[in-house]
């Protein structure tokens, strides 16, 4: 009976349920940095990403400090470490770029890094250890 009343409607244990909701805290966080707003005519889509880093010197620290989160999210999954390398290679692009005026602004638009981590969380969250090919590649491309 005890085991019955831990179990929720859907038949997903406290656990389980635990599981999935920092699965969606975290497609959440992506989406709101990266896809919040969408430009109806060209169907571009941006994030808070991009309307924070307009702040000079403050936008993209901040921004960046969210993307860690998904960073650290990525370790919690068993991300392999080349992958974690990849990602963070991924958020400081984001950050290095997005800190020049005007060019570092486009820029937010178009790369999207925590979707990408996301992307890579999603790949290769098995804990398996092993990188790819294009892991490699990113790395040695540093």
């Amino acid at each position: 009976m005890e085991e019955i009343q831990r179990r929720s409607r859907l038949g997903l244990s406290k656990d389980e349920r635990k599981q999935i909701e920092i699965e969606e805290g975290l497609e959440s966080l992506s989406k709101y940095l990266d896809n919040w707003i969408k430009i109806p005519v060209v169907g571009w889509r941006f994030g808070l990403d991009a309307l924070i880093g307009l702040i000079p010197n403050v936008g993209d620290t901040v921004t960046s400090l969210a993307s860690f989160y998904i960073l650290i999210a990525g370790v919690r999954y068993g991300v392999p470490k080349i992958t974690l390398l990849r990602m963070a290679f991924n958020i400081g692009l984001d950050y290095i770029v997005g800190a020049i005026p005007l060019v570092g602004d486009a820029f937010d638009l178009f790369w999207k890094s925590n979707k990408r981590n996301m992307d890579l969380i999603r790949e290769r969250g098995t804990g398996k250890g092993k990188g790819t090919t294009s892991d490699y590649l990113c790395k040695t491309r540093l």
